[in-house]
């Protein structure tokens, strides 16, 4: 259960609708069939997620994993759409043939790892939730998503998008969701929404930097870094350094994520721009963590967990009560007026969001 009484029933998935929707308007159908026809098959999947949720009709886990070891099962879809599909690798089994499925499997275990030794969490829903993911979905599908019970991978259509269990961030930023889901339950509309995201672009950061053995800056802090096709003008989905600078094509468009307040979209498209508007937190953490230095897991990582999973996040929560509850969690455990105090403090003031 999650600690704001109940859950959401929210459909989330890696790339945002307002890029699908451009590539669904392409002349060339080589690029907007695909798109739409992952549009078509998210909103089914929404539609789909809504319906279990509020009548209760998700399946629960018939098992847990041991506390501090993972309890993986990736599934392989044969591009079908039935969920989860065939068992092809299981906790224990020797890596196989396929590199999306030995990609997907250690994109879990590697989640798991950063939740558990950096944060004492074990699993998704701190109670060793089993770690389920399906690779090879439908045709051609141009994203990657988490529907409250298990990840899902496309393979891309390879003329924009490739296999999206290519990055790792990807895994660990759907993953993440699933820890938002059990814990602050945060609305996926406007502000709320955008911090829903923006959690698992944190969070999806620091597991590809954990894995990595990165510090703060030594990280590119892109999301998606890899998924793009060659011939893309671009290098990820969003950046948290520079947001609105992670793609400008011919094909995509321009990365329309703002880096501060002052450049806040009003939009009703996207849930209220969830993907969006993002970037303003995103950034902020950028600036917190990099302030600090060393691993961002470390200090800045550890005061979004706490407060994320705290219980005093409200699930409608906007902006301006994030940022003063990271304010407050990092004097809680690093002592007021030391410097995470004031590099968090002073993110938030550089990106326009003010605290009372």
């Amino acid at each position: 259960m999650t600690t704001n009484g109940g859950f959401e029933p929210v459909f989330c998935t890696v790339v945002p609708p307002h890029v699908l929707d451009r590539l669904a308007k392409n002349d060339d159908p080589a690029l907007s069939g695909p798109a739409r026809r992952t549009l078509v098959r998210d909103s089914e999947l929404r539609g789909r997620r809504r319906v279990t949720t509020e009548f209760a009709l998700a399946s629960a886990p018939l098992a847990k994993a041991p506390s501090d070891q993972p309890l993986r099962t990736v599934y392989d879809a044969g591009h079908g759409t039935a969920l989860p599909g065939t068992k092809v690798r299981g906790e224990g089994d020797e890596p196989g043939r396929d590199a999306t499925v030995n990609r997907a499997f250690s994109g879990l275990g590697a989640t798991f790892e950063l939740f558990l030794k950096a944060y004492g969490r074990h699993s998704i829903d701190g109670d060793g939730l089993p770690l389920d993911a399906t690779v090879h979905y439908d045709e051609d599908y141009n994203n990657a998503f988490w529907n409250g019970e298990q990840m899902v991978f496309g393979d891309g259509d390879g003329e924009i998008f490739l296999d999206f269990t290519i990055p790792i961030d990807v895994i660990g930023h759907e993953l993440t969701h699933g820890v938002t889901q059990y814990t602050a339950n945060l609305t996926y509309y406007g502000q709320p929404g955008a911090l829903n995201e923006s959690m698992s672009d944190v969070f999806g950061a620091l597991i590809k930097q954990y894995t990595l053995g990165q510090t703060a800056t030594e990280a590119d802090w892109l999301i998606g870094a890899g998924l793009l096709a060659p011939g893309v003008s671009g290098k990820a989905l969003r950046s948290m350094k520079e947001p609105g600078s992670a793609y400008d094509d011919d094909v995509l468009g321009k990365d329309p994520q703002p880096a501060t307040m002052d450049d806040y979209v009003r939009t009703g498209r996207d849930n209220g721009g969830v993907h969006i508007n993002s970037g303003i937190p995103n950034h902020a953490f950028y600036l917190a963590a990099t302030a600090l230095g060393g691993h961002a897991w470390e200090r800045a990582g550890r005061i979004w967990f706490d407060v994320l999973t705290g219980g005093d996040l409200p699930e409608r929560a906007m902006f301006t009560d994030f940022a003063s509850l990271t304010v407050k969690a990092a004097r809680e455990r690093f002592g007021d007026g030391g410097d995470e105090f004031r590099a968090v403090a002073k993110a938030w003031e550089q990106v326009g969001v003010r605290i009372p």
